[in-house]
C-alpha cells in the first residue's frame, strides 16, 4: 500500500533503525523518564499487574502505558520517576547485552510482505514479472505466508467510468498462486505520491479528476479553501456526482468487478483477505495533515470539512440540534503548525470541551464513523466470505495533553475524558472487520528524545487502540511504519504482537512488512527477516542463525544484483 501517514512523519525525523525493546543505558542516560511498553524485559525490573480491562502493564514501569480509566473517566498524564540509579560511568563503558523473550511454541503470526507501489505501471502491466519472481521464490523459502498488493483505482479504472483493465493484477496473481503464497489485496481508492518514500505517482482517475476541475467540491477543503485530491471527501459519499454515480456506488461497482474478475482465486483461497481504503493513504481518517500543505510534525493540523457537502451536512445537524449559529468550524483552532497551547480551541480549558466544541466534533468524527460504516457494508455485499479489514492511522503527537489536538482533527474524538476509539471499533464489529493499525513498532522514549515538545506517547495510543478492538473481540493486525532491517527493531514487533502473560491470550491476527526491496534482500538482512519470521510463527531459533549453504548462495546473488 502506500506510505501511510506515520511513515511519512517519521521520514522528517532523524532515522534510528533500532526499536529497541529494552531500556538502554544510553537512554537511561540521555532521558530522564524513559518508557517501556508491555511486556518488555530489560535493566529495569518489571512487575507486572493486572488492570481491569484484563491488560497487564508494569507497575513500575516509568511509562503511562495507554491506561485509560474508564470508570473514573480519567487518563494518567504524568510519568513516574526512575527508581533505578545508574552511574553515568558505568553507562558510557558497559554496553548491555540483548535480552530476547523464547517465542518458541507461542501464537502463529502470519507474516505478509508489501509488494513495491509501482510493481503495476499506469498502463496496468506486470513490471518486471521475472524479478518479481525470483524474489517471491526467496520470500517463500523462508515460509513468509503471502504479499500485500494495492489495486489502485487511478489506475484499473483510469480513463472511463466503469471501464476496468486488471490485466497487470492478473498477471501478478497468477504468479503467487504458483508459489503458493496468499494475498492480501487493498481497495486503493486513494492518490498515491507526495509523501516521502512515494517513488511512484498514481492519481486518482482522469475522469474523477476532470470532475473536479469543474467542482472542486468533492475533494476536502480546509477553512482558507485548500483543496486536497488525495481521495475523494466523505460528503459526497450519497451525491451524484461522478458521471450519475455517487461515491459509494463508485467504491462497490469498482470492488465487485475484482470479486467477479478475480473470483477463482477466491475460490480456491489465494486471496485471504482485503483491505478496503477508507481515506488519504488508505487510512479511515481526515487528511488533517498534507506535505501538500506545507504541514510539518508535530502541528496539529487543521479541520477538513468546508467542501459544501460537508458544510451542507454540518448546517443540518446544527438546526436539528436547535443552534443554527454552530453550523460553522471553529475560527479559533490555529493553522498546520500551530501547537494546542496557542489556540483558543485546543488549549487546557479550551472551546474543544464547551456545548459547542462537543457539538462540533461529535458531528466531525460521526461523518468519518458513517463513512467507515456505509463503505464497509457495501465491501461485504462485494466479498461475502471473505475477510475484510481497515487500515487507522496511529496519530499519537499531542497524546499526552488534555484535548488530543492532532487527533481531533483527523476525525479521531478522542481528549483525555473520552474513549474515541470505541466507536470506531464497535462500527468495525458490526461488518465483522479487521483493525489494521499502523505504529506498533514505536516508542515512546524516542518520541521524547527527538520531539520533547510534541508531548507524543504511540505506545500509550497503541494499547488503547488494541484494548478497543480487542474488548470487541475484532481481529488486529498491524505493520511497520519505518524500514526495520535490525534484531531489536523485529523485537519491538515481536513484543506487541504477542503481549507477554496476556490472560486472554490475545495477539496480532497478521503482520505485513513493509516492504520489499533490494536492501531487505541482501544477505545479512535478510538473515534477520527469516530469523523474525521463524519467532513470529513461534518456531525456535538459534541464537548462531545458521542458514543452508544453498540459501547463502541465494542471497550473495541478490547482493551481487544490487552492487551491480
Amino acid at each position: 500500500m502506500a506510505i501511510s501517514s506515520i511513515q511519512f512523519l517519521h521520514s522528517l525525523r532523524p532515522f534510528n533503525a533500532s526499536f529497541t525493546t529494552t531500556t538502554t543505558a544510553s537512554s537511561l542516560k540521555n532521558s530522564r523518564t524513559p518508557r517501556v511498553s508491555l511486556g518488555f524485559r530489560s535493566s529495569v525490573d518489571f512487575n507486572l499487574c493486572s488492570l481491569s480491562s484484563g491488560f497487564f502493564v508494569s507497575s513500575s514501569a516509568p511509562s503511562r502505558a495507554w491506561a485509560l480509566a474508564r470508570d473514573k473517566g480519567e487518563r494518567t498524564e504524568d510519568y513516574p520517576p526512575v527508581t533505578d540509579s545508574v552511574d553515568d560511568d558505568q553507562v558510557v563503558s558497559t554496553p548491555q547485552k540483548l535480552q530476547e523473550r523464547d517465542f518458541t511454541d507461542t501464537p502463529y503470526v502470519p507474516i505478509y510482505v508489501m509488494l513495491p507501489l509501482g510493481v503495476v505501471s499506469m498502463n496496468c502491466e506486470l513490471v518486471d514479472p521475472e524479478g518479481l519472481m525470483d524474489q517471491l521464490r526467496i520470500l517463500k523459502s523462508v515460509n513468509v505466508d503471502g504479499v500485500m498488493v494495492d489495486c489502485w483505482w487511478g489506475i484499473v479504472e483510469a480513463n472511463a467510468p466503469q471501464v476496468y483493465n486488471w490485466s497487470g493484477y492478473r498477471r501478478l496473481f497468477q504468479i503467487v498462486r504458483d508459489l503458493k503464497l496468499k494475498l492480501q489485496v487493498v481497495m486503493s481508492f486513494h492518490e498515491c505520491g507526495g509523501n516521502v518514500g512515494d517513488d511512484v505517482h498514481i492519481p486518482l482517475p482522469h475522469w474523477v479528476t476532470e470532475i473536479g476541475q469543474s467542482n472542486p467540491d468533492i475533494y476536502f477543503t480546509d477553512r482558507d479553501g485548500r483543496r486536497n485530491s488525495d481521495c475523494l471527501s466523505w460528503g459526497i459519499d450519497k451525491e451524484r456526482v461522478l458521471k450519475g454515480r455517487t461515491a459509494v456506488e463508485v467504491y462497490f461497482d469498482y470492488m465487485r468487478s475484482f470479486r467477479v474478475e478475480f473470483d477463482e482465486f477466491f475460490e480456491d483461497k489465494i486471496i485471504s483477505e482485503i483491505e478496503v481504503g477508507l481515506g488519504p493513504c488508505g487510512e479511515l481518517r481526515y487528511p488533517s495533515y498534507p506535505a501538500k500543505h506545507d504541514w510539518k510534525y508535530p502541528g496539529i493540523g487543521e479541520f477538513q470539512c468546508y467542501d459544501k457537502y460537508l458544510m451542507k451536512s454540518l448546517t443540518k445537524a446544527a438546526e436539528a440540534r436547535g443552534h443554527l449559529n454552530w453550523a460553522r468550524g471553529p475560527d479559533n483552532a490555529g493553522s498546520y503548525n500551530s501547537t494546542p497551547h496557542e489556540t483558543g480551541f485546543f488549549c487546557d480549558g479550551g472551546e474543544y470541551d464547551s456545548y459547542y466544541g462537543k457539538f462540533f466534533l461529535n458531528w466531525y468524527s460521526q461523518v468519518l464513523v458513517d463513512h467507515g460504516d456505509r463503505v464497509l457494508a457495501l465491501a461485504n455485499l462485494a466479498f461475502e466470505g471473505t475477510c475484510i479489514a481497515s487500515k487507522l492511522s496511529g496519530i499519537h503527537w499531542w497524546y499526552k495533553t488534555a484535548s488530543h489536538a492532532a487527533e481531533l482533527t483527523a476525525g479521531f474524538y478522542n481528549p483525555a475524558n473520552r474513549d474515541g476509539y470505541a466507536p470506531i471499533a464497535a462500527m468495525l464489529k458490526k461488518h465483522g472487520a479487521a483493525l489494521n493499525f499502523t505504529c506498533v513498532e514505536l516508542r515512546t522514549l524516542d518520541q521524547h528524545e527527538d520531539f520533547p515538545e510534541a508531548l507524543a506517547d504511540p505506545e500509550g495510543l497503541v494499547w488503547q487502540v488494541l484494548n478497543a478492538a480487542w474488548d470487541v473481540c475484532i481481529p488486529v493486525a498491524s505493520e511497520n511504519a519505518l524500514p526495520c532491517y535490525d534484531r531489536e527493531g523485529y523485537n519491538k514487533i515481536l513484543e506487541n504482537a504477542k503481549p507477554l502473560n496476556d490472560p486472554d491470550g490475545r495477539h496480532l491476527s497478521a503482520f505485513t512488512y513493509l516492504r520489499l526491496s533490494p536492501v531487505l534482500m541482501e544477505s545479512h538482512n535478510f538473515m534477520e527477516f527469516e530469523r523474525f519470521v521463524k519467532r513470529m510463527h513461534g518456531e525456535a531459533v538459534s541464537d548462531l542463525q545458521a542458514n543452508s549453504n544453498k540459501k547463502q548462495t541465494e542471497l550473495q546473488g541478490i547482493d551481487d544484483q544490487v552492487a551491480a
